[in-house]
């Protein structure tokens, strides 16, 4: 169902607003939120989309209380160890969902890498650059952002590198 452009306006994020100033061009979808299933490949499947497509955005920290910004496909995990060399530190952990918000000005299952209150180092699985366009959260839950993968990478001033599992 189409929004009318004064209703879009109103739903329009953080993140959006940062890429519309910035002139950037993205598309957007929505999907029903459900609270017992945040996971991405429920986002990817209420999509209609490939997990390897749709990313996730994961926080971490290291020893010194560094923060790190991850971007891995739905449906991989993390290899903390890859994470921690790509990022030149001697070890990193998943930030606490306690701190997730006020660190970020996210929740989980809305957290985007753009539109954070403070810019991260950011990494992006080397695997993005596969497709045209990649999704991302569009900082709230129910929303993404369609973007093509070096767009992003340049916008947050990101890298890509292998950051999952094998």
């Amino acid at each position: 169902m189409a929004k009318d452009k004064a209703a879009r306006e109103k739903t329009k994020t953080n993140a959006m607003r940062q890429l519309d100033s910035a002139g950037i061009s993205y598309r957007t979808m929505e999907y029903e939120v459900d609270e017992s299933d945040l996971s991405g490949v429920h986002v990817a499947a209420q999509l209609g989309q490939p997990c390897e497509q749709i990313f996730k955005t994961l926080v971490l920290k290291d020893e010194k209380g560094e923060h790190y910004v991850c971007c891995i496909p739905v449906d991989q995990e993390l290899d903390l160890k890859k994470v921690a060399k790509a990022c030149k530190t001697k070890k990193v952990e998943m930030l606490p969902m306690k701190e997730l918000l006020p660190t970020t000005g996210y929740i989980r299952g809305g957290c985007s890498p753009i539109g954070m209150k403070k810019k991260f180092p950011t990494y992006i699985d080397e695997t993005a650059v596969l497709f045209d366009e990649i999704a991302i959260s569009g900082g709230i839950r129910g929303e993404q952002i369609f973007i093509h993968p070096e767009t992003l990478a340049a916008f947050v001033q990101g890298e890509f590198s292998d950051l999952v599992k094998d």
